[in-house]
């Protein structure tokens, strides 16, 4: 028997957590049953539970993969960019699904308690690169420094939850380019002068 190349499973894991990405995204962790998830990658259970020991760590992978990736634009542009991406969302393109999977991580995440435990050494990546993107744009001196680096960390976080949430119930999103625009100015230094004006 021809032994599989290493390309050739990264590319079968590549087409698992794509498929498993619609399919967590569009039915939920509950509803993405084995049968759907066979549905959406083109592959039988032996296949996916290959690569993956059950539907849990599926979706834990997955979930690594979006923080891992969420960690990647936050390095080159910062959290408010992500945030800036998931306003940009159109029905049916990937970040659509990459929205879906976070909505149910955080649904996950007040629900179980195992998977919150297992999550929170995969979230450290996405603070620590927040972090870092903060303490090199305060070094450069674009970042205010009158507030404490962990406070202006924990403040992103949490407008991402919020956006998160806000689009989960569907609210317009209209005016929250603006509302970004706001955030992202709130944690940048202002000449003197500036300020004075409004």
């Amino acid at each position: 028997m021809p032994r599989v190349s290493q390309d050739h499973l990264d590319a079968r894991r590549r087409q698992i957590l794509d498929g498993a990405r619609a399919c967590f995204a569009r039915h939920g962790y509950e509803g993405a049953t084995v049968r759907r998830l066979e549905e959406a990658t083109g592959l039988s259970r032996g296949a996916i539970f290959h690569h993956f020991r059950d539907k849990e760590s599926l979706f834990l992978a997955l979930a690594e993969d979006e923080a891992h990736r969420m960690a990647e634009v936050v390095a080159r542009h910062g959290l408010v960019q992500v945030m800036r991406d998931l306003l940009s969302t159109k029905d049916g393109e990937e970040s659509a699904d990459w929205l879906g999977t976070r909505l149910e991580v955080s649904r996950r995440l007040r629900t179980d308690p195992e998977f919150r435990a297992r999550w929170a050494e995969r979230s450290r990546e996405l603070t620590a690169a927040t972090r870092r993107r903060l303490i090199n744009q305060r070094e450069a001196g674009k970042l205010r420094a009158d507030v404490d680096i962990d406070v202006l960390t924990s403040f992103l976080e949490l407008v991402l939850e919020g956006l998160v949430s806000h689009l989960a119930m569907g609210l317009p999103a209209d005016d929250l380019e603006q509302v970004l625009d706001l955030v992202e100015d709130s944690v940048r230094r202002h000449r003197r002068g500036i300020d004075a004006q409004g």
